[in-house]
């Protein structure tokens, strides 16, 4: 393969940074060819607060994914998270040029720019304006206007806004790293609901609520277009730090008993154990009790999602979540998570696992790597934002089509 044909997309969380590449084979089914991951040191729900181990931890990843690969690394595609992130519902209208008055693709980069045209603080930045739907004169409901004959020509946008510092520190961290981005910067719960959600849920009604280290992500879609999203600056490292000065031990092995004995609902505890807690500063281990662990992550895990439901009860498109709630995020699988959602959220909850044809699969076959593998997924569908040349080849271009249709 020509070295444009490999994709590699960049989770940069707060507790964790991975690397995933990936290409498409001949029949257009995406491939992870390499994977790297290194402990996150250097960021703060989601905002980077030390650039030296950002970048540290971006090499050391990277580096990784690169070697598992057999491929150079040049350009990413990175996401971005943090309580920072603002978005909001937009319009815009504009007349139709041209003398048979027949919407092309002009016309509806036209209507975009019209409805991205807001008044924005000059510390925030657009990250994205992603279509809802179309109206052409008085039919509504339209998902591709061109080809369409009218004379006004409406959009109906999700704009998603961004702190301009907290993107630029983004940036420059992966140039530091070594690696171009560009404009290769894409909102985590947006690239997360490309790997996991398929277009029937997007229809019906869903969302989609990535629980990561330091931020827990939401986005809404219904009738196929994304409705709200909303960025929490609250996540699974609370659990952990919940864990470490409950149990009086460090954040370590409070990590490490949080994913081996975490439990987010007490009832369904069927038998009680007793756990080994290491202590810290030279001090003996002590015994304690699994329901223990149990009392301290249910009330936390059921805080965000209180505050989740809080902020999802405001949008719309909250009533017809027909296809209910997936979870995402190495906080999903902490035991019991699926079924305390249940109840909090009184509809059905899945957890969301990303969608892969070959390759690393089982590698990535799990709901942590839903950003990284949908970064990928966002690079086929959107390519190269970047003005610096092409992300893929010839191989990708005649099968963008086809993707684009699996994603609307």
């Amino acid at each position: 393969m020509e070295k444009n044909d490999i994709i590699c997309g960049l989770d940069i969380g707060t507790t964790k940074i991975a690397a995933i590449v990936g290409k498409l084979d001949e029949e257009g089914n995406l491939n992870v060819v390499g994977v790297g991951t290194h402990p996150s040191h250097g960021l703060r729900r989601g905002v980077v607060v030390n650039i030296e181990k950002t970048v540290n931890s971006i090499k050391q990843a990277v580096q990784q994914a690169e070697l598992t690969s057999g491929h150079r690394i040049t350009r990413v595609f990175a996401g971005i998270a943090g309580d920072h992130i603002r978005s909001l519902n937009s319009k815009g209208v504009i007349a139709v040029s041209g003398k048979d008055k027949i919407i092309t693709k002009r016309d509806v980069g036209r209507v975009l720019d019209a409805a991205q045209n807001i008044s924005l603080p000059k510390d925030r930045k657009i990250l994205h304006v992603l279509p809802q739907e179309f109206t052409v004169d008085n039919q509504d409901g339209i998902k591709n206007p061109v080809g369409f004959a009218g004379t006004l020509l409406e959009a109906e946008v999700h704009i998603i806004t961004g702190a301009i510092t907290a993107i630029k520190n983004i940036i420059n961290c992966i140039e530091e790293a070594g690696y171009e981005v560009g404009n290769n910067i894409v909102l985590e719960p947006y690239a997360s609901s490309l790997s996991v959600l398929h277009d029937d849920e997007r229809d019906l009604g869903v969302a989609i609520i990535d629980i990561g280290g330091g931020t827990t992500d939401i986005a809404i879609f219904f009738d196929g277009a994304i409705r709200f999203t909303k960025v929490l600056g609250i996540g699974g490292e609370q659990v952990t730090n919940d864990l470490a000065q409950g149990l009086r031990t460090s954040k370590e092995q409070a990590e490490e008993i949080k994913k081996k004995y975490g439990l987010a609902m007490q009832s369904m505890l069927q038998r009680d154990e007793l756990i080994s807690v290491p202590g810290v500063a030279g001090r003996l281990p002590r015994e304690i009790s699994r329901s223990v662990v149990a009392a301290i992550v249910e009330p936390r895990m059921e805080e965000i999602f209180q505050l989740a439901l809080k902020y999802m009860e405001r949008s719309e498109a909250f009533d017809s979540l027909g296809a209910g709630v997936v979870l995402t995020g190495g906080a999903s699988l902490i035991e019991g998570t699926k079924e305390l959602a249940q109840r909090v959220f009184g509809m059905p909850v899945e957890v969301g696992i990303p969608r892969v044809s070959g390759g690393l699969v089982e590698t990535v076959r799990s709901p942590v790597s839903a950003t990284g593998v949908g970064l990928l997924y966002y690079a086929i569908k959107h390519g190269d934002q970047g003005g610096g040349g092409k992300i893929w080849s010839e191989l990708l271009i005649r099968v963008k089509k086809m993707v684009e249709d699996m994603f609307g």
